[in-house]
């Protein structure tokens, strides 16, 4: 009886990779897309740290600035117009290049708030005056440069910045940070959607009622799924981090047997979600709101994109506790700070044992027709 389950589990699995090798759209959305933004995200932030900046010159232009554009600045002619160019060379903090247009205030706030421009500078008896949104990080550091550069443009120019002493450590690079939060968000991603839309949908067609006429074992339904999507996401993983190593040169610095306990675990947590997820609704509207309902939440405050310690201190312990928080920063951790099985242990075990949970809530309450 033992056997004949096995071999009812080897069938359903093998069914499940024939239906995926059979359909070259799910290969593709499930594995050469996420890999496909991966890469693109990855040349976008590791381009020569080069900062452009965008300046409006509000009516009567300020005439220190004005003789600093005639000495150091060179003119382009584009579909705006004349427009300044102020470059400066900086092999430390990278280079910087504004350019300066001239226009009126209406138009200047049109420019802010398309994201044409990053500040408006105008001149109010003598003195020049910003004109930002203080919360644009954006704006701010083009305050910052500009006005340090309007007091002292020379020694700017000249790259005087002896007391700064770059990291050359691995792992501090945005692209370190972003990689393994992206393979996170991958197996999420590929979980949520390859389980639990996969379900919702089949039940709406009326084949989970077929299926379980037939002496199947229900478990090893989903099991069979989640068996194909861990191995989905197993070749995503391997691609992200080989494509990111011959492009970006990532490199894993902690345990790769680790990591791997670590993935599994993700990858169980996330069965357990989806399967939670989909056990009851039949309608894909519904089950589509439900799964987005759990992932944009964690896929912004989990700091896949950005560090999640950006939100309100009293929230960090909230964040925290969510899966993809937890999976990410193990992530990041083995990747980028050499941790090993010590580190991974206790979230791994949550991970786990969260995911069976979630499962066998979501079996129990689980609809099949």
């Amino acid at each position: 009886m033992k056997s004949f389950k096995n071999k009812q589990l080897y069938q359903l699995t093998l069914t499940q990779i024939l239906e995926t090798i059979r359909e070259p759209e799910v290969l593709f959305w499930g594995i050469i897309f996420p890999v496909l933004i991966s890469i693109g995200l990855g040349l976008a932030f590791t381009q020569d740290s080069e900062a452009k900046f965008r300046i409006v010159i509000v009516e009567n232009s300020p005439a220190q600035l004005d003789s600093l554009l005639l000495v150091y600045a060179s003119t382009e002619t584009d579909k705006q117009g004349e427009a300044y160019i102020w470059k400066i060379t900086d092999g430390t903090l990278g280079n910087t290049e504004f350019r300066f247009l001239r226009n009126d205030w209406n138009t200047g706030i049109v420019s802010l708030k398309r994201g044409e421009a990053d500040l408006l500078v105008s001149d109010s008896l003598g003195a020049i005056r910003y004109h930002f949104d203080p919360h644009n990080s954006q704006s701010q550091l083009a305050y910052l440069k500009l006005s340090m550069l309007l007091e002292s443009p020379v020694p700017l120019r000249q790259n005087d910045s002896s007391s700064i002493e770059p990291l050359q450590l691995k792992g501090v690079r945005y692209i370190d940070f972003l990689i393994p939060g992206l393979i996170a968000f991958g197996i999420m991603g590929s979980i949520m959607w390859g389980v639990s839309y996969t379900l919702i949908e089949r039940r709406s067609q009326k084949l989970l009622r077929r299926m379980v006429a037939t002496p199947m074992k229900k478990t090893n339904f989903i099991f069979a799924m989640m068996f194909v999507r861990i191995l989905m996401n197993f070749i995503e993983a391997v691609i992200i981090f080989f494509a990111a190593a011959l492009l970006f040169g990532i490199e894993i610095q902690g345990n790769i047997g680790a990591l791997i306990f670590l993935f599994l675990a993700g990858n169980i947590a996330f069965t357990g979600i989806a399967v939670l997820v989909s056990c009851r609704t039949s309608k894909t509207e519904v089950g589509t709101g439900w799964i987005n309902a759990v992932q944009m939440p964690m896929m912004i405050l989990s700091g896949i994109f950005f560090s999640y310690h950006n939100f309100p201190s009293w929230s960090i312990p909230f964040i925290k506790l969510l899966p993809l928080t937890a999976l990410t920063d193990g992530m990041r951790s083995i990747f980028n700070e050499g941790a090993g099985w010590i580190e991974i242990l206790s979230p791994s075990i949550a991970l786990s044992a969260f995911g069976f949970i979630c499962f066998a809530i979501g079996m129990k309450l689980f609809k099949w027709y």
